[in-house]
């Protein structure tokens, strides 16, 4: 079933929620902080992913008998090989990224979802990205969508010794900061070209919160062609929210 948004040209798709057994099924080191885990198996038949920020629920066993979830972006799904990609930031202990630091291949985990996609078309005038370490994925995800012709923005909010190549047929104009405060700056001083472009975000909330208003207000992006989110805040367990 999809649904056109009211002013907007975005679709949304809803799925068949599912909950996956899968397999891990070899493991990469991207850099420091990022390690890229290929999950398949039987179960894997039937998975969707039509949005580059759609987001599953990774399940593990919790301490206290209830299950641990945990929002992932699905960054590559090979349907033909039956394989899921997921990038997981390691940062901090929690459980997430204590079990991802020390997956093997053999081991299994629980994927949930995802419940549903909104698809955003790639013939925008234009395409912003910004976000910190926890947006990366999906973010190169849609860089490798975007069509020759295209023009896209990203300002990412990473350590330097986890940038990297963010492959792209669409031309590109890569920015990297340290810190929230660069962040905020560079989308300040951004100058967006003319045209009907659309925005995306992904962070810590506050940061997020800051973000969508320098571009709604500020830079006058339509709150029907952007989607800002905050996947994470400081001194919160399993926060994800849709801000715009």
């Amino acid at each position: 079933m999809s649904q056109e948004t009211p002013a907007t040209r975005v679709t949304r798709v809803r799925h068949e929620l599912r909950r996956r057994q899968l397999q891990v099924l070899r493991i990469e080191q991207l850099s420091p902080h990022v390690r890229a885990i290929t999950f398949g198996g039987a179960e894997i038949a039937g998975f969707v992913s039509a949005s580059f920020d759609d987001h599953v629920k990774l399940i593990l066993p919790g301490g206290d008998g209830e299950p641990v979830m945990r929002d992932y972006t699905p960054r590559h799904f090979d349907a033909q090989r039956g394989e899921l990609t997921i990038e997981f930031a390691l940062h901090g202990d929690g459980p997430a990224a204590r079990w991802a630091a020390r997956a093997v291949p053999g081991d299994t985990a629980t994927i949930g979802g995802p419940r549903g996609s909104f698809v955003v078309p790639t013939d925008y005038a234009w395409h912003l990205f910004a976000g910190d370490l926890s947006a990366l994925p999906a973010m190169a995800r849609r860089l490798e969508e975007l069509p020759a012709g295209s023009r896209a923005f990203v300002l990412a909010q990473v350590a330097e010794a986890d940038r990297r190549e963010l492959p792209t047929l669409a031309q590109l104009k890569l920015q990297w900061v340290d810190d929230e405060a660069g962040l905020l700056a560079a989308a300040r001083a951004l100058a967006l070209p003319p045209g009907e472009g659309y925005a995306w975000a992904g962070g810590e909330a506050r940061s997020m919160a800051a973000l969508r208003d320098i571009l709604v207000n500020d830079k006058g992006v339509s709150r029907h062609a952007s989607r800002i989110s905050a996947y994470w805040k400081h001194g919160a367990i399993g926060h994800h929210e849709d801000l715009a």
